[in-house]
C-alpha cells in the first residue's frame, strides 16, 4: 500500500533546470505525492538517472531540431524514450496520475496504453504549437493543421488541463472543448524563496553607470538579435553610450545572435554570460537595472506569459518590453512599453529609463508591489495540488499497480 504517485514528462527542458516543472514537482512532493520526472538529457545534466530532493528523475538522449523534418524526427526518438521511461516508472515505483508537459502536443499517445489501465492524464498546456509553428516557420500550411489536430486530441484525452494563464484556459475551453470545470490556471511564479535579492556583481556593475539585462532561453522566436539591434541603435543612432546589456541563457540562436552583435560591431557592449544557476544566477540578476523582454509581437508572444515578467517583477527590476497583450495585462501601466514594433522601439524605451532614474526605480517599486500581491507561487501550488487532489484524493490508500 501507498499514497498517491504521480509522473510529469517534459520533452524539451531537462529538469531542475525547467523551473515551473521543477516547482509543480516539489509541491506535489511536499504535499505527499510520489514524485517521477521523465525529461531529456543534456550536457549539464547528463545522468540517466538521479534522485534529487526525493524526487525521481529519469533522462533520455535528445537532439535539438530546427528544421521541419529534425522536428518530427526529434519528437519521434523523444516519444520512444519517454515511452520506454514510462513503462519504466510504472514497474519500479508506479503512478496514479500522468502530467504530460507540452512541447509537442504528441505526448497523449504515450499516456494512453495507461489510461486504459486506470490511470489519469493532466496535459500541462506550456505552449500553443500551432502558433509557434505559424511564427518560427511562417506557414499555415498541411503541417499547422495537423498541429491544430493533435491539440485537439491532446484535450480530449486529458481528464484534467492545467493552463498557465487565462488565454491558454480560453483556448482550452473554446479551442479544445474542455468543460471549464475541468481547466485550472497554473501561473509559471517563482518560489520567492529561491529568487531574491542579493549583493550585486560588482564586475558588471562597474562596466557602466546602467546595465540593461536578459534572462531566459536563447530561440530564433525569443527576439534576443532585436536587444543587439536596440543596442546598436541606442549607441549609433541615440547617442546613448551609457549602458551595458548583459544576456543571460543559452540556446540554439545563441551563436547567430553573437554573429550579429559583432556584424553590427556591439559585441563588447553586450555580455553573454551563457547558463547560469545558484549564487552567479541571482548576483547577475541583483545588477540588473532594468530588465528586457524582447519577444517580439506576433500571435504566439501575443497569448504567453513570459517568464521573465515573474522573475523581474520579483526582483523589483523596472521591465520593458514590447506591447504584448499578456504582458500588459500581467503588468498593466506598470510596463514600460515600446512606442513601436521594432528594436529602434525598443531602444528608445529602454533610454527613457535610462534617462530618468526615478522613474526607472518608481517602476521598479511598482513591479516588486505586483509580484508581492499577484504572483505568489504558494497560491498556484495550492491550485496544483488541489487539482491533482480531484482526480486522485491525496489522503486514499492505493495499492500499487
Amino acid at each position: 500500500m501507498r499514497g498517491p504517485a504521480c509522473v510529469i514528462m517534459v520533452e524539451n527542458l531537462p529538469v531542475p533546470f525547467d523551473r515551473r516543472v521543477w516547482q509543480e514537482a516539489c509541491a506535489l512532493r511536499d504535499a505527499g505525492w510520489t514524485v517521477s520526472v521523465i525529461c531529456p538529457q543534456t550536457e549539464k545534466y547528463p545522468k540517466a538517472f538521479e534522485m534529487l530532493d526525493d524526487i525521481a528523475i529519469y533522462r533520455h538522449p535528445l537532439t535539438e531540431a530546427n528544421t521541419k523534418i529534425a522536428f518530427a524526427r526529434e519528437y519521434a526518438t523523444a516519444l520512444f524514450h519517454e515511452f520506454r521511461l514510462l513503462v519504466k516508472v510504472w514497474r519500479e515505483r508506479g503512478f496514479d496520475v500522468i502530467q504530460a508537459c507540452n512541447p509537442p502536443d504528441l505526448l497523449f499517445l504515450t499516456a494512453l496504453p495507461f489510461k486504459l489501465l486506470g490511470k489519469k492524464f493532466i496535459f500541462d498546456h506550456h505552449d500553443i504549437s500551432p502558433e509557434l509553428f505559424a511564427v518560427k516557420f511562417g506557414s499555415k500550411g498541411l503541417i499547422h493543421r495537423v498541429l491544430g489536430w493533435l491539440e485537439r486530441l491532446t484535450f480530449k484525452s486529458a481528464d484534467l488541463v492545467i493552463s498557465t494563464n487565462e488565454t491558454f484556459r480560453d483556448i482550452a475551453i473554446n479551442r479544445g472543448g474542455k468543460d471549464p470545470d475541468d481547466v485550472v490556471t497554473v501561473y509559471s511564479v517563482p518560489d520567492v524563496s529561491r529568487i531574491r535579492r542579493v549583493k550585486p556583481d560588482e564586475e558588471l556593475k562597474a562596466k557602466k553607470p546602467v546595465l540593461l539585462g536578459y534572462l531566459g532561453i536563447i530561440n530564433d522566436q525569443d527576439g534576443v538579435d532585436h536587444i543587439v539591434r536596440a543596442v546598436h541603435h541606442m549607441k549609433h543612432e541615440l547617442g546613448v553610450s551609457d549602458v551595458h546589456t548583459v544576456v543571460v541563457g543559452d540556446g540554439p540562436a545563441l551563436p547567430s545572435v553573437k554573429a550579429l552583435a559583432a556584424e553590427l560591431g556591439v559585441e563588447e557592449d553586450i555580455t553573454f554570460t551563457g547558463y547560469l544557476s545558484g549564487d552567479k544566477l541571482l548576483a547577475t540578476l541583483s545588477s540588473f537595472d532594468i530588465g528586457i523582454i524582447p519577444d517580439p509581437p506576433n500571435e504566439y508572444n501575443h497569448k504567453i506569459s513570459m517568464n521573465k515578467v515573474f522573475e523581474y517583477s520579483a526582483l523589483g527590476i523596472p521591465i520593458v518590453a514590447y506591447n504584448l497583450g499578456e504582458t500588459r495585462r500581467l503588468l498593466g501601466e506598470k510596463l514600460a512599453a515600446a512606442s513601436t514594433d521594432d528594436p529602434a522601439g525598443l531602444a528608445r524605451a529602454v533610454c527613457d529609463l535610462v534617462r530618468d532614474e526615478n522613474k526607472r526605480h518608481d517602476l521598479g517599486r511598482a513591479a516588486a508591489e505586483i509580484a508581492r500581491r499577484n504572483f505568489s507561487w504558494d497560491r498556484e501550488a495550492d491550485k496544483l495540488v488541489g487539482a491533482y487532489g480531484r482526480l486522485v484524493p491525496a489522503t486514499a490508500e492505493l495499492a500499487r499497480a
